[in-house]
Parts: structure tokens; C-alpha cells; sequence
């Protein structure tokens, strides 16, 4: 391995993710299936349970219409949860961050690092989720392997916002507050499981300012052999909440440490 001294300064966060991926490849197992199996379940129990009383959805067969909608919520959950238990393990528990701060590692070189990881095993489950639903004939033609790296950008964009909630964490209960008041009305309210035009005006205008509804908008269609609209509008949000979630991060942690 390259010592970190001769890493260029921008390309310092890699031996951070490099790290984070070999300690997770000895547990692969028990990672792919906490992480994969329970949305693969969400997928068949419902797009097959309850998409035999929905039928169509927006022209489509139920289960189509929500395999999109679990990739995007399976890259969130897997980001997310890798952004605060993993990482609040690292940081608070196994002073594994310490020791990386007394390389010549700087502490945005080891968020950007966690951020990459945790986007990068949001992808994976993203990736496992898109190769069933190929295995099921769920998707339209080739443009689904444009959905990988928008998976890849909406991990990094819930990681970044879960490391906020690392900073001020004082215990791993404290997650349940995230998880409860934040992720699992993101979950249900951006069209995961349904389309939210069907909500009150008020909700329909708040789920748009939430980063899960502009991924599902660039995703879903993609699978369905459609061109997304809005683009650079989607895109722009999830950027957003990196560049603002990210700097937020860093203050918090790094006064964290140092008192």
C-alpha cells in the first residue's frame, strides 16, 4: 500500500475506504444478508402480496412499479445505518478515527472516506436488488445501468447526513430518533410504495424536498425504460445535501473530539 505521505492530499480519504472495505470483507456474509435480505423480502411479500389487489401502477405491474422504489430505500437504509452504527463504532468506541488522526490523515479526509463507504455499500445493495429484478424480467432495457451510479451519489447523500447525527450521538440508541422521525416517513412518503400525488397538497409539496423523492425520480424511470425529467434539478439536490450535510459533519465531529 502507498504510504499515506505520498498520497496526493485530495485522494487521502481512500485509505479510509480501503480500510472500511477489508475489515467488511471478512464479515460479507452476515453483511449481504442484513443488508440485502430484508429489502429482497419487502419486494416479493409485497409486490406480489399486495400487487395482486393493486394490479397496474402509473401503467406498470406493481412489483415493476416498487422494485425501483426498494432500490432507493435500500440504499438509504444501508447507507444510513452504515453512517451512524458503523461509524459511531469507529468513532466512539474503537477509537479506530484516533488512531487515524494520528497519521497525517485530517478529519475530512476520514468523513470523506466513511461517506465513500457508505455510498459505496449503499451500491451493493442497490446492485444486488437491480440483478434480481433483471432476473425477473422487472426491468425495461440497458438504461438501468445508468441507476448504479445515481445509487452510488444517493448513499453518499444519506451518509453524509447520518454522520451529522453520529456527531451529536451519545449512545446507539440515540439513532432510533433518525431513524423514526426522519427515514421511515422519508420512506413512506416519497414514493417507494406508491405515487404521492395521491397525498394532501402540503405532504406532496414537503416529500419534494426530501433527497429519497429525487432519487426515486431518477431511478424508477430509468427502470422502466423511460428518460427521467428534471434531471439536473434531481441531480442538484442530492449534490446539495452533501455539500451542506458534509461541512456540517466535520464542525460538529471535530469539536466533538477535541473537547
Amino acid at each position: 500500500m502507498t504510504p499515506i505521505y505520498d498520497i496526493p492530499a485530495w485522494r487521502r480519504w481512500y485509505p479510509v475506504w480501503s480500510r472500511n472495505f477489508r475489515v467488511w470483507r471478512k464479515l460479507l456474509g452476515a453483511a449481504v444478508l442484513g443488508n440485502i435480505g430484508e429489502p429482497l423480502l419487502y419486494l416479493f411479500a409485497m409486490g406480489y402480496g399486495l400487487g395482486s389487489f393493486v394490479g397496474d401502477m402509473e401503467g406498470v405491474s406493481y412489483m415493476s412499479y416498487l422494485a425501483a422504489g426498494m432500490v432507493c430505500a435500500s440504499t438509504m437504509t444501508t447507507a444510513s445505518f452504515e453512517g451512524m452504527y458503523s461509524a459511531y463504532t469507529r468513532m466512539a468506541v474503537q477509537g479506530t478515527w484516533a488512531a487515524m488522526l494520528s497519521t497525517p490523515l485530517a478529519l475530512r479526509d476520514i468523513l470523506v472516506g466513511e461517506v465513500v463507504w457508505a455510498g459505496t455499500k449503499g451500491l451493493f445493495s442497490a446492485i444486488a436488488i437491480v440483478f434480481i429484478a433483471i432476473l425477473f424480467g422487472l426491468v425495461a432495457d440497458w438504461r438501468v445501468i445508468v441507476v448504479l451510479p445515481i445509487a452510488g451519489l444517493l448513499g453518499m447523500c444519506f451518509a453524509a447526513m447520518a454522520l451529522m447525527i453520529t456527531a451529536v450521538a451519545r449512545s446507539y440508541d440515540f439513532f432510533l430518533y433518525y431513524f423514526t422521525l426522519l427515514v421511515t416517513p422519508m420512506l413512506l412518503l416519497s414514493g417507494v410504495f406508491f405515487p404521492i400525488t395521491g397525498m394532501p397538497e402540503a405532504i406532496q409539496i414537503g416529500a419534494k424536498f426530501l433527497p429519497l423523492y429525487h432519487a426515486i425520480a431518477l431511478i424508477r424511470p430509468l427502470m422502466l425504460g423511460q428518460i427521467p425529467t428534471g434531471i439536473i434539478l434531481h441531480l442538484l439536490v442530492l449534490c446539495l445535501y452533501i455539500a451542506v450535510s458534509l461541512p456540517v459533519a466535520n464542525h460538529l465531529i471535530r469539536r466533538r473530539l477535541i473537547s
